[in-house]
């Protein structure tokens, strides 16, 4: 089972929040507090992250993530929720929505994608995705300080809460994080381009303003169907939930 933190009222909707590489469950804190009692959120540690470790090495893939994060949901006797992932939370969180449509009733992609078109980008990913792999195990600290260096990060890196986000990074347990990003990187992941016609639940694609390669990527997601639509949030880069709470409460508060 995986580890997951409530909050909220078990009488209102639920909300199950997915977290990306390197968070937990916790991430999501500052942004559900602020929800108040109108959900029931439901914060998951995805395997290999936060308190859901030495699991089956089945359970790191997006497959066996999948599982999990379902078998959560009936041990809540959850039957109906909004699901919503940010960044390989996000991919995670797409992957449920195809294959288990039923579980959803509607669905939030922060900073997120369906994966890589080509076979042959996918293999190349996946060689650069076994690289960092090992360089997270051999020297981690060393690793994160590279990880936030990304043009992604920029808006993160410059936010009062970065050195506590870097601090909290720090406990992760490398051994764990590798599997994840072995079995579950965007390598690793099938892609779901073609798929996203086929959503039967509506679908809300959020993206920062400063976050240039995910408006991108959202604005050809948001073409390939009419249950898509595409917000922009503004004074956020990639971790809009960090940088922007106040956007994506009032969000979900308007379109859940």
């Amino acid at each position: 089972m995986l580890h997951y933190r409530l909050y909220g009222n078990p009488k209102r909707p639920a909300i199950v929040f997915l977290h990306g590489f390197l968070g937990s469950g916790a991430d999501w804190r500052d942004l559900v507090v602020g929800l108040g009692d109108r959900f029931y959120c439901i914060c998951i540690d995805l395997p290999g992250h936060g308190r859901s470790l030495s699991l089956p090495e089945t359970a790191y893939s997006m497959s066996g993530a999948a599982a999990l994060v379902l078998q959560v949901l009936h041990s809540l006797s959850c039957n109906e929720s909004v699901l919503y992932g940010y960044s390989m939370g996000g991919r995670l969180a797409l992957y449920l929505a195809l294959q288990f449509p039923t579980y959803w009733r509607s669905l939030y992609l922060e900073s997120a994608s369906p994966g890589l078109q080509q076979e042959a980008e996918r293999w190349v990913r996946q060689q650069r995705d076994a690289l960092l792999a090992e360089a997270l195990e051999e020297d981690f600290l060393t690793f994160l300080t590279a990880w936030y260096e990304q043009p992604l990060f920029a808006s993160l890196r410059s936010h009062p809460a970065f050195p506590a986000i870097l601090k909290r990074r720090a406990l992760n347990h490398p051994s764990e994080l590798a599997k994840s990003l072995r079995a579950m990187g965007t390598g690793k992941q099938p892609s779901l381009w073609a798929e996203l016609p086929d959503l039967e639940i509506p679908c809300h694609l959020v993206v920062g303003e400063w976050d240039a390669k995910f408006m991108a990527i959202n604005q050809m997601m948001a073409s390939l169907s009419n249950k898509i639509l595409l917000f922009s949030m503004s004074q956020a880069g990639h971790n809009v939930h960090l940088e922007n709470p106040q956007a994506i409460q009032n969000l979900l508060w308007e379109t859940r």
